[in-house]
């Protein structure tokens, strides 16, 4: 492998311009969404008693759970010591920190009172899981600022594999924490399960590195900045093990959840008479954002084809939101089981599906945190060497010859 050179891209043309004008005016959408939820209230958007987390934290958790993928093509080249993977080591961290801001992001000006912040910032129930993440995602952006730190200054640059190590760490405790958040909710029969920990982070490996591969083929494309096969051969290769892996996961869950007759009920409403929750479920995470992705990837000559290599990126990001759309407004969309073993008739809404519409306002607030992460990364790489200048074979492939 030959040295890998990084610079800045110029930034000053029409192309670049017109692409932050056209991130800014999402962003901008998003902020002006959240101004109307705060000043005229919740009732605007589609959620309500029952439905406390809507639309905006389907792309705030995303976001999130995604950030931390981002991060592991670095940590396959510094920590697993996989050479073929440094070119995009710089990117991949820089990626992790915008995602995260951008799903931060969604989640500050969600609450109504964004002032609130102050409370969570300074006030620690450590019986909360929520507590906790506070921790973490703090956490997150200071060590894999520092990671990118060691990566970017040849001075520190015996400092990156522990460095590494330690955001690699970190980032399996964030996601972990973040799966936690539904597998602590007792009371909600569609979360409760240990396993949406480790589920969580499997799927962060898929969406955080569809999200690099079609940043990078982007970034290549619009900088002329040569492409190789076999940097792209790995990273499709490796979306489809991480695809497969939460497919299997995501089977476990279900025959667990199949096997212990109190949870029969809302298996049925997930798997089969859900209405939208099921179309989402089998049609947009299951067909669309696994098993196309997984045919395009490991097909002898649909996975040469860098278009449809793109296009598999894009179906797993957006199965990845209906993923995300079923666990947090589908598991609340179910019944809460607050006294097992015993029926609760009332007339506030016991024991009946609840409804849940969303509205254009918390749309355009999810998808203002995007354009925001997508910003910071459109400008970083402007102003520092985040990007190879080549990632062609003979440079990046350590095999070529």
């Amino acid at each position: 492998m030959k040295k890998i050179r990084y610079s800045t891209i110029k930034g000053n043309s029409a192309g670049y311009l017109a692409l932050l004008a056209l991130l800014g005016a999402f962003a901008g959408a998003g902020l002006v969404a959240a101004y109307f939820m705060e000043h005229y209230g919740h009732y605007i958007t589609g959620m309500n008693n029952q439905i406390v987390w809507g639309t905006p934290h389907v792309f705030a958790v995303f976001l999130i759970v995604a950030a931390s993928g981002a991060l592991n093509t670095a940590s396959i080249a510094s920590v697993f010591s996989k050479t073929a993977y440094k070119p995009l080591a710089r990117l991949s961290g820089l990626l992790a920190i915008a995602l995260l801001a951008g799903g931060l992001m969604i989640l500050v000006l969600d609450l109504g009172r964004a002032d609130r912040l102050v409370v969570a910032m300074t006030y620690y129930n450590f019986k909360s899981i929520f507590a906790w993440n506070i921790i973490l995602y703090n956490g997150f952006f200071l060590l894999v600022a520092i990671y990118l730190w060691t990566m970017m200054d040849p001075t520190m640059s015996r400092y990156t594999k522990t460095a590494g190590v330690a955001a690699f760490v970190w980032r399996l405790i964030l996601t972990t924490g973040t799966g936690s958040i539904f597998g602590f909710l007792v009371a909600r029969l569609a979360y409760n399960e240990a396993i949406m920990a480790p589920l969580f982070i499997v799927m962060s490996f898929a969406f955080g590195l569809a999200i690099l591969i079609l940043v990078t083929m982007a970034a290549c494309k619009w900088t002329g900045r040569p492409l190789g096969d076999a940097l792209m051969r790995r990273l499709k290769n490796l979306l489809g093990v991480f695809i497969a892996g939460t497919l299997l996961l995501l089977l476990a869950y279900h025959l667990t959840k199949l096997y212990i007759t109190q949870y029969h009920g809302v298996e049925a409403f997930i798997l089969r008479d859900g209405g939208v929750y099921t179309q989402l479920f089998w049609l947009g995470w299951i067909l669309l954002g696994s098993l196309v992705p997984l045919a395009i990837v490991y097909h002898p000559a649909w996975g040469k084809n860098r278009s449809l290599i793109g296009f598999a990126a894009t179906l797993v990001i957006l199965g990845g939101l209906a993923a995300m759309y079923v666990i947090i407004i589908g598991g609340q969309a179910y019944p809460l089981l607050i006294f097992p073993g015993k029926e609760v008739v009332s007339s506030f809404s016991d024991g009946v599906i609840n409804s849940y519409t969303p509205s254009l306002p918390e749309f355009a607030l999810g998808v203002g945190g995007f354009a925001v992460a997508l910003i910071i990364v459109a400008l970083a790489v402007k102003v520092l060497q985040f990007l190879p200048e080549s990632l062609a074979d003979e440079v990046v492939d350590p095999h070529h010859k």
